[in-house]
């Protein structure tokens, strides 16, 4: 028997995500003036929408493997920005960093609320 949802892992996978994601734009943003460095870049949304959308509805459908956890990270190496043959992009990388932070905050509201809903189920609805 199952108690509880997908949801507070699948959270956990998107918070995961997001905590790597700004561990790679803040080395990107490090590294904007180091010749010859290669920007990089964090895979894992679509897998994340896949299990969000991979609700198991009816017994007979197929189950759902979630649980994976595995983040790609990827070098840009299409364009150079440069002289130095560096392709950081500050100004995208900044503007990632932002996306990247109103994504993680929301995966945090979204948490807490599921907090505050068994909170409030083990104190009886009071």
């Amino acid at each position: 028997m199952k108690l509880f949802s997908n949801t507070i892992q699948i959270l956990e996978q998107g918070l995961n995500y997001s905590s790597l994601k700004q561990k790679v734009i803040a080395n990107n943003i490090a590294n904007v003036d180091t010749p010859n460095f290669k920007a990089k870049d964090v895979q894992f949304r679509t897998e994340f929408h896949q299990a969000l959308q991979a609700y198991r509805t009816d017994p007979r459908h197929f189950e759902f493997k979630g649980g994976t956890s595995k983040f790609l990270v990827t070098t840009k190496n299409d364009l150079v920005y440069t002289h130095n043959n560096n392709n950081v992009d500050l100004d995208k990388e900044m503007s990632d960093l932002a996306q990247n932070q109103i994504y993680y905050n929301a995966l945090v509201e979204r948490l807490n609320g599921k907090f505050n809903s068994l909170k409030t189920v083990i104190k009886g609805g009071k």
